[in-house]
């Protein structure tokens, strides 16, 4: 079998389709067809065989999501390293153009009206016509939006060097099984923002023992994935990726690895803290090591050979990295009540997902198989509601044609024998007057509902707080959705009292959803701790789009362990009849 072109991968692919959808966009398409674009990117993305030799092969027919046409220009690019149809589409815009996609408040209509009659074609240029006014003269740009850009321009450019979990999670591990091959490395450990579980990354640190660092630090320099270098040093070496994302390694010994990796893990707010009460005990802590403050009067420093040891000598209990943001850990630590974090097995199915209903990509019983495989032993689908047009949301007929779609599927499966369930949800969209997408004689047919914000996200404060507090008050909501409505990296939270929700919540008994989509991670982890001491039960989802959205699951389980959530504290890591009880089915 042909594996295609030189250079030409599934991220090629995915991406020259999801490129195609936004050119298509531009040209003011139809919008089935730019979805059909992005729903076979997010297939290529999420097939788990070798798609691209599959495409050069022109053995796509009957891969569900890639229809004829994309099958054609799949195999042409696959097999080629070029798509005529894509450049000719290319040529018709400057590279810059994309730029435009990333700034909130711009749509393809905004973004074509701009380029057609001011020449934008990129973030520099917008920014130019609008701090000069002479945007002014298109219609839709007045000054309240023009100040929107603006403020969403400033926004992008502060997080230039900021990036999602996944982004920094998966380079991560694709430098790790590098440093593996090496044969001077010996423990290789990630430490920084990313082993804390901070939602964003500003960079990468790797620690590894090795007795040749200069060996480790040449070859680390050297490496395939190496975009520019930064610094070669003996020890130390940093570089950045083709993505910007910087890396920096240092080679240490053995007997220093547990005091560089909680030197490097952070937080610096927790670091100072651990620093301090060292020196109650005579002690200066650094990367290197422990050495006492005054050698007549050393204390005794016990042999310390893990992280363990350091906190165990300041008679702490093991403060896990998640939790090192000098937020109450070191208390806990003295009163041996730090938490037992929830971890990713104890998690047994999850809500939340969507299907092709609506804008997901793979079909009810793919997402349920895909589950399955996962190892959960229940799936909650929850498409979205017809006020999300752009989503292909259900009206009431539809939802009810998936209820019983989803009914026949969980009979086929006890009649197989198979121990999984499907339980019938819908992400109901939370109207501006705080009303639901759905009347009650509808949502009563479901299992649960999640109640989700998609539009009117620029309402003051107090109203959008009380849309929310209403939604939640209806008994049929089971879970509110993507608290915040934040877009990491791209889109701020709309204005809301969390606090205020978060009372409401405890007192409908909402559960909460933590979004494990590295876009959202919302509701943020700095909540979580004081919404757990409040009784609000939290569901941790993916959020899901494709069956392979289901593996987002551990980036909800990492800032669920930030946030001190516990195994008790969320809803899906009960067993699918103890979930049924809750639903009253």
């Amino acid at each position: 079998m042909s594996n295609g072109a030189p250079n030409v991968s599934r991220d090629t692919l995915a991406t020259t389709l999801e490129q195609i959808a936004t050119l298509l966009e531009l040209q003011g398409e139809n919008p089935f067809k730019t979805r059909a674009y992005r729903n076979g990117a997010e297939t290529v993305r999420s097939y788990d065989g070798d798609i691209v030799a599959i495409a050069a092969n022109n053995e796509l027919a009957g891969i569900p999501g890639i229809g004829k046409a994309l099958q054609d220009k799949l195999h042409e690019l696959a097999s080629t390293g070029k798509l005529e149809f894509y450049d000719k589409l290319r040529a018709q815009f400057p590279d810059t153009i994309f730029e435009l996609f990333e700034i909130q408040g711009l749509g393809p209509k905004k973004i074509k009206a701009l380029y057609q009659e001011l020449e934008v074609g990129s973030i520099a240029r917008l920014k130019e016509v609008c701090e000069s006014g002479e945007v002014s003269q298109l219609g839709g740009f007045g000054k309240k939006t023009v100040a929107n850009i603006l403020e969403a321009i400033a926004f992008r450019e502060q997080n230039a060097s900021s990036f999602d979990r996944k982004t920094a999670t998966h380079a991560a591990e694709m430098i790790c099984d590098f440093l593996r091959t090496l044969p001077d490395a010996g423990q290789i450990e990630v430490a920084g923002s990313l082993r804390r579980g901070k939602e964003t990354v500003g960079d990468l640190d790797f620690l590894v023992t090795t007795k040749n660092p200069q060996a480790v630090c040449d070859a680390f320099a050297a490496a395939p994935f190496v975009d520019r270098t930064i610094a070669h040093g003996s020890t130390k070496v940093s570089i950045n990726l083709d993505n910007g994302l910087q890396c920096d390694l240092r080679a240490i010994s053995a007997d220093e690895l547990p005091f560089a990796l909680s030197y490097f893990t952070g937080s610096k707010e927790h670091n100072v803290e651990v620093r301090s009460r060292m020196r109650k005990r005579g002690v200066s802590l650094n990367e290197y090591g422990l050495t006492p403050i005054d050698e007549a009067n050393a204390p005794e420093i016990p042999e310390i050979r893990t992280e363990a040891d350091l906190y165990k000598f300041l008679e702490l209990d093991y403060i896990p990295p998640a939790l090192r943001e000098n937020r109450g850990e070191f208390d806990a630590a003295a009163e041996g009540t730090l938490p037992r974090l929830i971890e990713l097995g104890d998690l047994r199915g999850t809500f939340h997902n969507h299907t092709v209903a609506s804008d997901g990509n793979a079909t009810l019983r793919e997402m349920a198989e895909a589950a399955i495989d996962l190892g959960l032993e229940y799936l909650g689908i929850a498409d979205h509601s017809k006020s999300s047009f752009q989503a292909n949301g259900l009206d009431a007929s539809r939802l009810q044609w998936q209820i019983d779609e989803i009914r026949k599927l969980n009979d086929e499966f006890k009649q197989e024998g198979v121990n999984f369930r499907v339980f019938a949800g819908s992400e109901v969209d939370i109207l501006k007057d705080g009303s639901l997408d759905f009347p009650d004689d509808v949502l009563a047919q479901l299992d649960y509902v999640v109640a989700s914000v998609h539009n009117a996200f620029t309402l003051p404060e107090a109203q959008q707080t009380q849309r929310i507090i209403d939604a939640i008050s209806n008994p049929h909501v089971t879970m509110l959705g993507h608290l915040t409505g934040r877009l990491l990296l791209k889109r701020e939270p709309y204005a809301v009292d969390v606090n205020a929700v978060i009372d409401a919540a405890a007192e409908t008994k909402t559960i909460i959803e933590l979004n494990a989509n590295p876009r959202r991670l919302d509701m943020d982890w700095r909540h979580w701790h004081s919404a757990r001491d409040r009784g609000v039960l939290c569901s941790i989802n993916p959020d899901a789009h494709s069956t392979k959205g289901l593996q987002m699951l551990r980036f909800g389980i990492d800032v669920a362990r930030k946030g001190w959530l516990r195994k008790q504290d969320v809803l899906n890591t009960r067993t699918t009849r103890e979930v049924e009880r809750y639903l009253n089915l």
